[in-house]
């Protein structure tokens, strides 16, 4: 078999697919079809579609693209079948039914950013980063039943500096993404379909397992009362998107202020969690044990901006 033979169905949605996408199609490899999801209503008034990063890439590249409401609608089973794909290369997708990932000849595999069975989930990137982990990576792995649970084919490490937020380990682990997407469907090529895989499993020496599950606007509210190093790795784990936040007192009354940035400190918290302290130009929050320096943020209602341009504007 060579790449010209392998028809393959591609099926991801946000810009983190588009990578992968990106290196089948300059790799030359054979992609005779793309899922994504139906156009989403944006604007005021709902009334102007946008499509995913996905589609735009792939209309661009004039590649045929489907996008079932359901997955399991006949119509789309039998235009999905039609492409008789020997492949099917899944990031960061909705689950599939065993009727569609069970449809190529070759099996389908999925890009997961994380080092399985590690942070199986919706949100492996930021919540790796919330938990303060200095490792993550991808795992390429043959889909089954259930979710991130097949067996693995390849994975690729990447380390977490702890300067590093979600948007620095997102596009990291996208380029890593692609490239072992392209070298698995290599491999698959050389065993002529029967590609070495193992099973996922947890030994009694590594950590316990941890999950990634999807991320609401009330799992990214700050707690305070955690340590000063517990709540920075928090606030990058959610930086820029969804972004942590806080409520505030200011000219007595209550107001959300959403943190990007923050800068550990070694100054004790004298004062209860949450005290907002004004020093000069600086802006700090107290956590249980010491004071965190707010460096970025966004006010209820207004602009991104710097704790200093916040502080002067309190000032004023």
């Amino acid at each position: 078999m060579t790449k010209d033979d392998i028809r393959i169905v591609f099926m991801g949605t946000p810009e983190f697919a588009v990578g992968t996408l990106r290196a089948l199609v300059e790799g030359g490899y054979n992609v005779v079809a793309v899922v994504t999801v139906p156009d989403k209503a944006v604007g005021r008034h709902h009334d102007t579609l946008q499509p995913s990063a996905v589609k735009r890439y792939a209309t661009e590249h004039g590649l045929p693209v489907m996008q079932p409401v359901k997955m399991k609608d006949e119509a789309f089973i039998d235009e999905l079948r039609s492409y008789n794909a020997d492949l099917q290369v899944v990031v960061a997708f909705r689950m599939l039914p065993e009727v569609v990932w069970a449809m190529p000849r070759l099996g389908t595999f999925n890009v997961h950013a994380s080092l399985l069975p590690q942070y199986r989930g919706a949100a492996p990137i930021n919540r790796a980063i919330m938990n303060g982990e200095t490792m993550t990576g991808v795992t390429t792995f043959f889909l089954d039943q259930n979710i991130d649970t097949g067996r693995i084919i390849k994975q690729r490490a990447h380390a977490i500096a702890d300067t590093d937020n979600a948007e620095d380990v997102y596009n990291a682990l996208m380029t890593l993404g692609a490239e072992i997407a392209v070298e698995t469907i290599d491999s698959i090529i050389a065993a002529g379909g029967q590609v070495e895989t193992i099973e996922q499993t947890a030994d009694d020496t590594t950590a316990p397992l941890q999950t990634a599950q999807k991320i609401f606007k009330d799992d990214c509210r700050i707690d305070w009362h955690r340590t000063a190093k517990e709540v920075y790795d928090f606030v990058r784990g959610l930086s820029p998107s969804p972004g942590a936040w806080t409520t505030i007192s200011r000219s007595g009354k209550s107001m959300t202020l959403k943190v990007y940035r923050t800068t550990k400190t070694e100054r004790p918290a004298d004062e209860p969690p949450g005290t907002i302290i004004v020093d000069g130009r600086e802006l700090y929050i107290a956590a249980s044990d010491h004071l965190l320096r707010i460096d970025e943020l966004q006010p209820e209602g207004k602009r991104r901006m710097t704790a200093r341009d916040y502080v002067n504007g309190m000032k004023n």
